[in-house]
């Protein structure tokens, strides 16, 4: 033969999820968007067409819902565990699961009387969790994306490489501003171990991170990316690997000369924000000791 299967998985993406818990006149949300991908003894399907080993990616959507009601969802993690434990150990030919989850917030919004079922969406970040399982160890890696940060001051850019092309002015008090995409690898891999407190643990990471962002004087969006990774890692026990990827939202001084405005002033100035194009600065930051296991294109994880 000369072709040769190589590595494949199959499984139904992008399930919405919206699980309601009602707590009396207090209700609770849950919002996902969960995707299934199973791999295993899969060459047959490929090289003949038999559907003996494949369960059906409709069944694994109606996995996901049929979960969301019978177990409930205590974390993204969580239900990701959950899920990826059952499809490799009530599926023979399945042998590894990987379930992609985002989770996106809502924040109650307080009326007056006592019903607690209205909610507004918050538009900060998404978070993100993967859970892969093998049947015998596990994998999960969390995260976030689009959260929004700056900086209007404590950020300097100087003393870089110039050459004919140059034309960057140096930069001795500017706005530093980003939206953090990030993941962060969890060194639990065994059940045998403590499961950690996964929405605590969530918490603590963007806590630190955010905190790290807003007291670095910041030198360079490189420097800024590895103080937010070390804080993580040195304050959070069950995390040993941490990725960034930190597009710099430019923002550039008006030039208000020709009006015979002077723009750059003690009590302020104005900026055009730039979307596009933009640096990207992206770096992983790791436990001493411990080996890089997260892709280095998050857009594939």
């Amino acid at each position: 033969m000369p072709t040769i299967l190589g590595q494949n998985q199959y499984g139904k993406a992008e399930n919405r999820v919206v699980k309601i818990t009602r707590d009396g006149a207090t209700h609770h949300i849950k919002d996902l968007n969960v995707s299934v991908a199973l791999s295993g003894d899969m060459d047959d399907v490929h090289y003949n067409g038999s559907n003996a080993n494949v369960l059906p990616t409709d069944t694994t959507k109606n996995t996901v819902y049929a979960f969301a009601k019978e177990h409930g969802i205590e974390s993204a993690e969580q239900f990701g565990i959950h899920l990826a434990r059952h499809f490799v150990t009530s599926q023979e030919p399945i042998h590894r699961a990987r379930i992609r989850i985002e989770e996106y917030a809502w924040e109650r919004i307080e009326t007056s009387g006592e019903a607690r079922h209205s909610f507004v969406r918050t538009g900060r970040e998404t978070r993100v969790t993967q859970v892969t399982y093998d049947g015998e160890s596990w994998e999960v890696v969390s995260g976030l994306k689009d959260l929004t940060v700056m900086n209007s001051t404590d950020s300097e850019f100087w003393g870089y490489v110039k050459d004919r092309y140059t034309t960057l002015k140096e930069a001795y008090d500017r706005i530093l501003a980003t939206s953090v995409s990030s993941r962060w690898r969890f060194n639990w891999t065994d059940d045998a171990q403590p499961t950690p407190d996964w929405d605590a643990s969530y918490a603590q990471v963007k806590q630190h991170m955010l905190r790290a962002f807003a007291e670095t004087y910041s030198l360079s969006l490189q420097q800024t990316l590895y103080q937010m990774g070390s804080r993580v890692i040195e304050e959070c026990a069950e995390v040993d690997e941490i990725r960034f990827s930190l597009p710099n939202s430019h923002h550039f001084l008006v030039d208000l000369e020709p009006f015979g405005i002077k723009n750059d002033t003690p009590d302020g100035a104005v900026y055009i924000a730039a979307d596009r194009p933009y640096g990207l600065i992206e770096a992983t930051v790791l436990r001493d000791g411990c080996e890089p296991r997260i892709p280095v294109d998050l857009t594939n994880l």
